[in-house]
């Protein structure tokens, strides 16, 4: 309740007089009850919501107090109801123009990426890359590994073009096998 008292037209509840806290805290206690049961059929049984809805009617209608003591009305229900429809048509047009909020809950069962696999795979690739000749191996971390084109592989390595093919070539066939004696098919 204090909460609603705190926010009217940027007063603060020591700033409200004590006329109108005492107003506020009679209308909360004669339609409180009645006004969170039409707060729950408005909101279709949304507890949470309907409370929401309650403190933002009593909220707007501490904002209008003065207007509402010299009203004439005999009850203050129906203006505190056609408030409250009206707060719940408001959420309901910002819900649909926001995006739908989602929790992060279905997410705590969600397998995570794995670095263990790709770990292993890592280190079979390295065991199968010691089993080659260092020829092999040497041309293949030059061009697979460092991402060098052959010709840039040659001129590092001081070989000629073909013969750093031709080592790919060979190289790839040779990794081939030992990853399949590894029990890796590729």
């Amino acid at each position: 309740m204090g909460d609603v008292t705190a926010q009217r037209s940027g007063a603060t509840e020591s700033e409200a007089t004590e006329s109108e806290v005492d107003t506020l805290r009679w209308m909360y206690a004669e339609h409180g009850g009645k006004l969170r049961s039409i707060a729950l059929r408005f909101t279709q049984g949304d507890r949470q919501w309907a409370e929401d809805v309650v403190q933002e009617t009593l909220l707007r209608a501490w904002r209008n107090i003065d207007a509402l003591r010299t009203g004439g009305t005999e009850s203050l229900l129906p203006w505190l109801s056609t408030v409250a429809r009206r707060v719940v048509i408001d959420d309901l047009r910002r819900r649909r123009t926001r995006p739908v909020e989602v929790s992060d809950a279905p997410l705590e069962y969600l397998a995570g990426a794995d670095e263990v696999d790709r770990m292993l795979d890592s280190v079979v690739v390295t065991e199968a890359l010691r089993a080659l000749s260092p020829a092999h191996r040497e041309v293949l971390v030059q061009t697979y590994y460092l991402g060098r084109t052959v010709q840039q592989a040659a001129d590092t390595l001081g070989l000629p073009v073909g013969t750093v093919k031709s080592r790919v070539y060979y190289g790839l066939r040779a990794l081939q096998l030992a990853l399949r004696e590894r029990g890796v098919d590729g």
